[in-house]
């Protein structure tokens, strides 16, 4: 489908929302990139990924000890994706571009693409979030069912149960299928990717080489075959598992929006801010350890909104949103804990899964 519209902006919402935020920091004298906190985060994360792939590929460990340090891995390499790639690549890691692209590019060393990522978060789904047929995000057809718009097929009926497996292959599927599919086809979806310089097409062959290499060919010589194929899946699967829930939890809970572009002209009935918060939800973001370890995805309202202020400041900003909504009439969607953010994620599941109709556009 083409890229729907969004209506002019009719209130000062937004603008206010910025000028309060950047009153923020003009008051506090600070930058809205990382900050010595980040930078010491990132630190401990990559040294405990090098730590952990040394550790489990040139001195393995019991069986037992190995599969819980290939769960920690996991963990890990999740971790680094939420708090150093997300901030790079959103250009919001640091004051300086290099350093940016450099904690970008982390996702290429660990089996992805910088490239590919881009244009499907960062343009696609930041503008069209939450809209059916434009936001691949939502697009796990045809395992799961996430919004009412799209076919209601019959293992969905059972999807609020077994999307714990689905979710734990997205990482593998994703650096060996889906970045594949989009380098050759040049798409996300019917939505082209920016055409890829000399550069890019090296830079995307070099890593997925590299990442073969250090994943797959030096772990199967120095462990053999069979171990190294249970320790892998057990690192990927982890991996996908806490990539998925943390990302769903922002979107595809009971009281997230799945606008319908009007069937004449094409375009949403919300201005993009409004939209934003019609589709974004935040969860447990009082809990400091899931805010660290989720590089502040749990505060996805304040990340819509402000993608290129980096997380670390997502904390202090969230009040200011906070008082703005009450102020505008605006709905603040926000769980208060983890785990009733998951219930209301297999409770949208479970209504989808008994709910056939599908609403036209």
């Amino acid at each position: 489908m083409a890229t729907p519209k969004f209506i002019a902006p009719t209130t000062s919402f937004y603008a206010e929302l910025k000028r309060r935020t950047n009153a923020y920091f003009e008051e506090k004298g600070s930058h809205p990139s990382g900050n010595y906190k980040l930078y010491l985060k990132a630190a401990i994360l990559l040294t405990s990924l090098v730590l952990l792939y040394v550790h489990l590929v040139f001195f393995t460990p019991t069986a037992w000890l190995a599969l819980l340090e290939c769960l920690l891995f996991g963990g890990v390499t999740a971790a680094i994706g939420f708090n150093v790639m997300h901030d790079g690549g959103h250009g919001s890691f640091s004051r300086k571009k290099w350093v940016n692209e450099a904690a970008g590019l982390s996702l290429n060393v660990l089996g992805a693409n910088i490239h590919m990522w881009t244009t499907k978060h960062n343009i696609i789904h930041h503008t069209y979030t939450n809209i059916d047929g434009v936001d691949d995000d939502l697009d796990a057809r045809p395992f799961l069912r996430l919004c009412e718009n799209q076919a209601h097929l019959k293992i969905h009926k059972y999807q609020h149960y077994y999307f714990w497996g689905a979710y734990a292959m997205l990482y593998i599927y994703w650096i060996f299928f889906t970045d594949y599919l989009k380098y050759f086809t040049q798409k996300v979806g019917d939505i082209p990717i920016k055409k890829m310089t000399r550069k890019d097409h090296f830079s995307f062959w070099g890593f997925k080489v590299m990442h073969f290499f250090l994943f797959v060919v030096l772990p199967i010589y120095t462990v053999g075959f069979l171990p190294w194929l249970v320790g892998f899946l057990v690192y990927g699967m982890f991996t996908g598992l806490v990539m998925s829930i943390v990302f769903q939890l922002a979107h595809t809970v009971e009281h997230a929006h799945f606008p319908v572009p009007t069937a004449a002209t094409n375009r949403i009935e919300d201005e993009w801010a409004l939209h934003q918060l019609k589709t974004t939800a935040n969860f447990a973001t009082e809990n400091k350890v899931v805010s660290w370890l989720t590089g502040g995805l749990n505060f996805q309202i304040e990340h819509h909104l402000f993608p290129r202020i980096s997380h670390v400041h997502y904390p202090a900003i969230s009040k200011i949103i906070k008082e703005a909504c009450e102020e505008f009439g605006v709905t603040y969607h926000e769980y208060p804990k983890t785990r009733t953010a998951i219930l209301s994620h297999i409770s949208h599941l479970r209504q989808l899964a008994l709910q056939p109709v599908m609403v036209q556009r």
